[in-house]
């Protein structure tokens, strides 16, 4: 993709109104029309249409944007909103789906790993839904104060999605 058009996109993204994203959406759609296959414009364009509330509009372009292929932290963005997407529009196991293969491309994304823990608790698995954050927490977050009680977060973690397989009996403490 060219500078400009990425310039152009960054420009359009930082003046936004989470408001009234028909601003938005006006001035990229004239970029779209001359780069109806990009998939930076593909995304940015669901992406203010999901912003605007039209979930069902913004999936067709997020899946437009991933068919075309792209990478990095572009690509990291339209997974999460794609599968936070498909979780709104009460396609769970879609999401699920959605939100493995982008853990599995990004396994060090604690904001993946977020709005997979909202799917989860869509999908009726609070417990692991808690559980994948107290994991983010023990992986991600460096605090002094917190790093004694990683293990035991892990074991907490452990213990409360055996709870949603079905299999959970014994009770961990933080030691």
């Amino acid at each position: 993709m060219s500078d400009v058009i990425e310039a152009q996109l960054d420009a359009i993204f930082a003046a936004r109104n989470r408001e009234d994203m028909r601003p938005t959406i006006d001035a990229l759609l004239p970029i779209y029309n001359e780069h109806p296959e990009n998939p930076r414009v593909l995304y940015e364009l669901g992406g203010a249409y999901d912003t605007a509330g039209d979930e069902a509009t913004a999936l067709g372009f997020y899946e437009r944007a991933i068919e075309r292929g792209f990478a990095g932290d572009v690509r990291r963005r339209c997974y999460l909103q794609y599968g936070s997407t498909l979780r709104n529009l009460g396609r769970i196991d879609e999401s699920l789906r959605a939100f493995a293969r982008a853990r599995a491309e990004f396994p060090e994304s604690v904001a993946l790993g977020a709005f997979e823990a909202l799917t989860f608790h869509a999908d009726g698995r609070p417990n692991t839904a808690i559980a994948s954050l107290l994991v983010l927490l023990a992986e991600h977050v460096h605090a002094s104060e917190l790093d004694r009680y990683k293990p035991a977060l892990r074991g907490n973690a452990d213990h409360l999605a055996s709870l949603d397989a079905g299999d959970g009996a014994a009770h961990l403490e933080a030691r």
